[in-house]
């Protein structure tokens, strides 16, 4: 009986969230967007709606559970999902995630699944829910690729450590003169391209590069940009790099390489996901550091701390 009273008080918060944000949601016209966010204590996931799928991560915790006790639990939680949410089991994806950092924040969790087109803002980007860590497409920077959208008419645009390019797609679709998208994944850097091609920005104007940002930044490129977008992982120590990466150790370094790489009168965005980021504005070789984080966490984002954004001007 306690059981399905606790069952019945996720759906209870679900339901209310749902409604709550959906509401917010279609108002603005937005088809992808976080539903639930750690509510509740006994049921601790992210659950995020993409158009007719949900893409959900479990955050790790000391549950005392067995694990057929725990399958179980999921199949409860999974179908109060399925029913609150109407969508169907087969296209609800879950992750197991962890509250560490590194490489190993996530275990697979979920079963391989198909591709599918989402809008936003206009705009169709291909989600993968099922075979990667991520779908393809990260909500809570919505606001800032509406941003990038905004300033980017006849500028060139610089994408650094890329993912699947939708900072470009935005770019482009703001009437941005040349973009080039550095990742180094040849697959994500195929899809970057897929989703360019999607929305009809295919041209030579739109460039892509697979290579380590960092050892290309090292080598100073001699191009100058007007927008520089820098995302880049919290750590990183992929075989294809030299060294590691930490944002916090490493950040002022890599925002000086970058600002070299900018032209006069340009601007950077600089995000980082490390939720105890401390920028060390009086390290970085810039005349204006604002942190613009207030704006670029979306609304259905409860959490105001699920990224940090800095716009660096020169």
């Amino acid at each position: 009986m306690e059981k399905e009273q606790k069952f019945d008080e996720f759906a209870n918060r679900l339901s209310k969230v749902q409604k709550h944000i959906g509401k917010w949601a279609r108002k603005q016209e937005i088809t992808c967007y976080r539903v639930y966010d750690d509510d509740m204590p006994d049921f601790p996931f992210a659950i995020d709606q993409y158009e007719d799928i949900a893409h959900v991560s479990e955050y790790a915790r000391p549950h005392g559970l067995e694990p057929d006790e725990h399958a179980a639990w999921l199949g409860g939680s999974l179908k109060v999902m399925s029913e609150v949410m109407e969508i169907h089991q087969d296209r609800i994806y879950l992750k197991y995630r962890q509250r560490q950092p590194g490489l190993r924040q996530y275990d697979r969790f979920a079963r391989v699944g198909a591709e599918y087109v989402v809008r936003e803002n206009g705009l169709r980007f291909i989600i993968n829910p099922g075979d990667y860590l991520d779908t393809g497409l990260f909500l809570d920077h919505r606001n800032t690729r509406m941003m990038v959208r905004e300033a980017a008419k006849d500028k060139r645009v610089l994408n650094l450590f890329a993912y699947t390019g939708s900072f470009s797609v935005y770019a482009a679709a703001g009437g941005a003169s040349e973009t080039l998208t550095v990742d180094m994944s040849n697959t994500y850097l195929q899809w970057a391209d897929r989703n360019l091609a999607l929305n009809g920005f295919d041209g030579p104007q739109h460039r892509m590069l697979q290579t380590d940002a960092l050892e290309w930044l090292r080598d100073r490129p001699k191009e100058k940009w007007d927008i520089i977008i820098l995302d880049p992982p919290t750590f990183s120590n992929s075989k294809r790099m030299n060294g590691t990466l930490d944002v916090q150790r490493d950040h002022v370094w890599l925002l000086d390489m970058t600002l070299k790489c900018l032209a006069p009168g340009g601007t950077l965005y600089f995000s980082t996901n490390f939720r105890n980021f401390k920028m060390d504005a009086e390290a970085v070789s810039v005349s204006k550091i604002r942190d613009i984080s207030s704006l670029t966490v979306p609304n259905d984002f409860r959490n105001k701390k699920i990224h940090h954004t800095f716009l660096l001007s020169k």
